[in-house]
């Protein structure tokens, strides 16, 4: 009976340890998000340079967004959720997307990109860990800047898909 208790009070412990280490390794600081948070304006605006003109209107369907609005759409939410949920002030800039270029289409996901980062900078670390209410969900400001990468990284890959279907090899990904 001892010899049964001592083992289990083992594997409690080892499963704290395990609990713990893992919930340690899982954090990721401000610093490192926002180094990734660079990555993917990188990867969003090399994923747009390597669409054609002639591409730039694709739709995989009548209803679905077109390659121009998928990146175009990244860079709004990106404006709009930070806006809304980090504290973000007004950005200073917009885009006519119907008359926009790709050069200003890029120039405005860049400004996108940027107005994010600054807007999660300003962040204070009790900021971050506030809980707030974001589309019915109690989540922390941190929690949202993981939304943002999420959805971006969702629209890059499905803007990515258009890329192949109009026979265009999507540049190579980078991780860090």
């Amino acid at each position: 009976m001892k010899k049964s208790l001592q083992l289990l009070a083992g594997v409690f412990m080892a499963a704290i340890f395990m609990i713990a280490a893992t919930a340690a390794s899982a954090q990721t600081t401000k610093d490192e998000f926002l180094g990734k948070w660079v990555n993917s304006k990188q990867f969003t605006l090399d994923v747009l340079d390597k669409m054609p003109d002639s591409g730039m209107d694709y739709k995989t369907d009548p209803g679905a967004m077109s390659f121009k609005e998928q990146i175009h759409h990244i860079g709004n939410a990106i404006v709009g959720i930070s806006q809304g949920f980090l504290k973000g002030g007004d950005p200073g800039f917009t885009i006519d997307l119907a008359t926009a270029s790709r050069a200003d289409l890029a120039d405005y996901v860049s400004k996108c990109y940027d107005y994010g980062t600054s807007a999660m900078k300003a962040l204070s670390e009790a900021d971050g860990a506030e809980t707030i209410e974001v589309f019915g969900n109690n989540v922390t400001r941190r929690q949202v800047m993981a939304l943002l990468m999420d959805h971006s990284t969702h629209h890059r890959g499905s803007a990515i898909a258009y890329l192949r279907v109009q026979g265009v090899e999507p540049p190579a990904f980078v991780g860090f």
